[in-house]
């Protein structure tokens, strides 16, 4: 996924979530921007900050550019949260990303399928007659190699994983996959400090069979490409970032 004409910038405050305040580095021209994730962020949102602005004018937009990457350390972190899913769709049909316990090829991906009171983010049914969801997740968060999710409480998410378990009792392959918008990572879980009833319904979701795995995956100002599977463990322990 290749973002177009994107510029350097500063990171100088966040009004609201919606939008920054930026300093582009070739201008010094101090500009409005669309963020493209409305959670916290407060661990790579740091005043100084290097950001990568994608340049999208448009008569029908407030703000000509949208923010998509945030450098933390030595590393960037896409915050896109609209790109995990085109990410988790791509790379389940071309291969990349494999699905523990599917049966067979995958002969129809479909995004967006409502099941319940859920509108889970893929479906997927094979050349064997398996059918699956997934319901896919962006992770921006990470703390000494280990990334967690969410940073913010996800009623929403909370939702969907519950769904997914009763969906697994209809004989359906169920999946949460995590997309981790950076690569450095050495393991990934859940916030358990930030949202324990979403741990507790991960682990009673597992117990019956609900499937959770990762992917970190590579990122630069204008991209972002998924790479590996990393390893996810719900007992894991996660140290709030300062």
């Amino acid at each position: 996924m290749v973002y177009p004409d994107v510029h350097l910038a500063r990171f100088l405050n966040r009004p609201n979530r919606f939008i920054a305040e930026c300093e582009l580095v070739e201008t010094g021209e101090q500009v409005t921007v669309h963020v493209k994730n409305t959670g916290r962020g407060r661990e790579v949102f740091l005043q100084g900050a290097q950001v990568a602005l994608s340049h999208q004018p448009s008569s029908k937009r407030k703000t000509a550019y949208d923010l998509v990457a945030v450098k933390k350390g030595e590393q960037w972190f896409n915050i896109d949260s609209q790109i995990p899913n085109a990410l988790a769709a791509q790379g389940l049909l071309e291969g990349k990303i494999v699905l523990p316990d599917l049966n067979g090829e995958i002969s129809f991906l479909k995004r967006e399928q409502r099941y319940g009171h859920s509108k889970f983010d893929i479906f997927i049914e094979t050349d064997t007659g398996q059918k699956a969801f997934v319901e896919v997740k962006g992770m921006t968060l990470e703390n000494q190699g280990i990334g967690a999710f969410p940073d913010a409480p996800t009623l929403r998410g909370l939702k969907h994983v519950k769904e997914l378990t009763e969906a697994l009792e209809d004989g359906y392959q169920c999946y949460v996959l995590f997309i981790a918008q950076f690569e450095k990572v050495i393991r990934t879980t859940l916030n358990r400090e930030m949202q324990p009833e979403l741990v507790q319904a991960v682990e009673e979701g597992q117990q019956l069979g609900l499937k959770v795995l990762t992917y970190n995956c590579r990122v630069k100002p204008e991209s972002i490409q998924v790479l590996s599977e990393t390893p996810f463990d719900l007992n894991q322990r996660f140290v709030q970032p300062d």
